[in-house]
């Protein structure tokens, strides 16, 4: 199978990348090693080709109602200009994709879904389809550039036509110019934990400002830090995380679950009873007490050897310079100080429950 390949694939080679197969995408894991990349997202900042993921427009007078019903956060509380995380389920409350949703005016929005998930999703969408409403996939046509860091804001202000510190938390400027690319969307998102922004880019315009940006000096970060980042801060990963099997509130996102919105949703029955009657099993953070790093898929043991759980994303911690992870344990197992055993190449290694998210930035926006 060939791989899909972004519009900065040939950049990749120019900046020394290694690049390996991430879901059918050639995608860089790293540039001057993950462990650096890691520390310049967290002390300065760093960017990031994310040009896999999916955008689809949803437009139409009826995109609002569309979009709650398809939705499990509330849509009718985004104003022009802002943005929301969500999640897509199915009826039994398995998840289909999370994702944030822009609301560019009343009639149009912007979804931005994972990237193996494009055509699941639109399929998805498609299914449930409502009158007076309109999708298009804009994927192939956008680019996507992550500036995270707490310097972000500092270095993308000289190349911008608009002023950045108007820009809060989960909103966007459209139709801004960047170091020379018309047509950029900047959203204050990101998925590191750190301040930031992503920068929706027309596809021919991506390379561009990518070298503008890499000539400012500012590090080039692959898939790897992108995953120890998001795991500090406790961010879900689509297909570890969350899955069909595993819904929202399972996976500790019940902020982007509004199971008492006015508007019903794909999936709210089977989520209200799982808040009713209690869940059977979260998702925890967990720090190595043993030596050994959990890995995905490792099996989680009671103290008494029977199976809880498995760990579904874990690393060696950059920051905090231990091993952590996340597992989906049964409930009675979650509390925090709680200890158990990770199953790591058939021994037992002892971990506990800890405090999530693992790492918090000091917030002065």
């Amino acid at each position: 199978m060939e791989w899909k390949k972004t519009p900065l694939f040939a950049e990749y080679e120019k900046y020394g990348a290694k690049v390996i197969d991430f879901g059918g995408w050639a995608l860089p894991v790293q540039f001057s090693g993950i462990l650096a990349e890691h520390k310049a997202v967290r002390n300065h900042a760093g960017l990031f080709d994310v040009s896999h993921m999916g955008e689809v427009l949803v437009e139409g007078r009826g995109a609002e109602k569309y979009l709650n019903r398809l939705l499990t956060n509330d849509v009718t509380l985004l104003q022009a200009g802002g943005a929301q995380y969500t999640a897509m389920c199915y009826e039994d409350g398995g998840t289909v994709d999370d994702l944030l949703v822009y609301k560019k005016s009343d009639e149009a929005f912007m979804l931005v879904i994972n990237a193996a998930n494009i055509e699941k999703d639109i399929q998805w969408m498609k299914q449930h389809l409502a009158e007076e409403v309109t999708i298009t996939n804009l994927s192939d046509k956008t680019a996507l550039l992550a500036l995270q860091g707490p310097a972000a804001a500092q270095m993308l202000q000289p190349l911008a036509d608009t002023d950045l510190s108007a820009i809060r938390p989960f909103r966007f400027v459209d139709s801004a110019s960047v170091g020379g690319v018309e047509g950029v969307l900047i959203s204050r998102t990101g998925y590191t934990g750190e301040d930031g922004f992503e920068l929706y880019v027309p596809a021919e315009g991506a390379v561009s400002l990518w070298q503008r940006l890499a000539g400012e000096g500012i590090p080039l970060c692959g898939l790897g830090a992108r995953d120890t980042l998001r795991l500090e801060a406790r961010l879900p990963l689509y297909g570890q995380e969350l899955t069909k099997e595993i819904s929202p509130l399972e996976a500790g996102i019940g902020f982007a679950v509004k199971t008492a919105k006015e508007a019903a949703f794909i999936g709210q029955e089977a989520l209200k009873k799982q808040k009713e009657t209690g869940l059977s099993r979260k998702t925890v953070g967990i720090e190595m007490i043993d030596r050994g790093i959990p890995r995905t898929g490792y099996r989680i043991l009671s103290e008494m050897g029977e199976p809880i759980g498995v760990v579904t994303s874990g690393t060696h911690s950059p920051t905090l310079q231990k091993p952590i992870g996340l597992a989906l344990v049964q409930t009675d197992f979650s509390g925090v100080g709680t200890k158990f055993f990770v199953e790591i190449r058939g021994k037992k290694a002892e971990a506990i429950v800890v405090q999530t998210p693992f790492y918090k930035r000091e917030r002065n926006v």
